[in-house]
């Protein structure tokens, strides 16, 4: 066979150099990369989507900074202008708005109707007495999808301020209800460690009952002062003097007996790792409740309580 004949069959020829089995690339399948003004490739639907991402956010925070007056008159305006625009238009000639078959005038009555138009189509009620036409159909078509954004943005507001109120009702009786926690669970700590400190000054005392007994009393207690120590340093919560003093008494009266407590202990009461790090902490968080170290100003008489605090947080060895 000659090889114009060759080249004749149906049987592929392979390029100089390439193996037969060599695999065949396909041509890409999907949608051309999409180069963006700046050069870069498949980004610029990205970067389009994050731009208006940002402009709704913009515009949302916007709106949101706006009290309900605000919105309300900026509602009325857009109800205004579009009713002088309609005015204006029958003053220069160009009458938009046509009533019973008759275009509405550029006079005080035509002034009325254009007004009266312009609330009907913000409000979306549309009677169909007056109707526009010509350049008034774009207004009033602005006006409308205006209009309607800017009243539900008022009666979003009315619903927010709604929600707020019952949102702040519910932190408030949920913190009320913490403090009441706290003056409890400061009393059971009290109770607990007096009873501890009976059970230490009989003879022969049960070393791991009390030990067991202490540390868990003493994580109880842990946990309640620094969640006073965080009351005192977070300026956005405000706590009644009353009740704010008689935690702090009761906190100080825990530390007095515990310390005494510890007078008492015997000899060979072993102190394990966890019960040293509760003293720790017990003693820093007790050095940071004193009147010259939270960042706030309190009545002196929250003050005698913080220092003694701190005072009787000196005498734990």
């Amino acid at each position: 066979m000659t090889e114009s004949a060759a080249a004749q069959t149906d049987e592929p020829v392979a390029a100089a150099g390439a193996e037969p089995d060599d695999p065949v690339l396909a041509p890409p399948i999907g949608p051309p990369l999409t180069v963006s003004p700046d050069g870069e490739i498949g980004r610029a639907p990205a970067r389009v989507a994050s731009q208006m991402r940002r402009f709704d956010r913009s515009l949302l925070d916007l709106v949101q900074q706006q009290s309900t007056l605000q919105l309300f008159f900026l509602w009325m305006g857009t109800i205004v202008l579009s009713g002088l625009c309609y005015w204006l238009g029958a003053r220069a000639g160009e009458h938009g708005l046509v009533e019973g078959g008759r275009p509405v005038g550029g006079d005080f009555n035509g002034f009325i109707s254009a007004i009266y138009f312009s609330f009907v189509t913000a409000t979306s009620i549309g009677y169909g007495d007056i109707v526009p036409v010509g350049f008034a159909r774009v207004i009033a078509c602005t006006e409308a999808v205006t209009a309607l954004l800017i009243f539900g943005a008022v009666v979003a507001k009315f619903v927010s301020h709604r929600s707020d109120l019952l949102v702040s009702e519910i932190h408030r009786i949920t913190f009320e209800e913490r403090l009441d926690r706290i003056q409890t669970n400061l009393h059971v700590v009290i109770s607990d460690l007096i009873s501890i400190t009976a059970v230490s000054e009989a003879p022969d005392p049960p070393i791991n009952r009390i030990s067991a007994r202490l540390e868990s009393s003493m994580l109880l207690f842990q946990t309640e002062m620094r969640t006073i120590h965080d009351l005192l340093y977070q300026p956005k919560l405000t706590v009644e003097e009353g009740v704010l003093s008689t935690i702090l008494a009761d906190l100080s009266l825990g530390l007095t007996v515990f310390v005494d407590l510890l007078a008492v202990l015997p000899p060979n009461f072993p102190r394990s790792q966890p019960f040293g790090i509760i003293l720790q902490n017990l003693t820093r968080y007790s050095h940071d409740i004193c009147g010259d170290c939270v960042p706030h100003s309190y009545t002196p008489r929250l003050t005698f309580w913080m220092d003694r605090i701190k005072g009787t947080a000196d005498r734990i060895k």
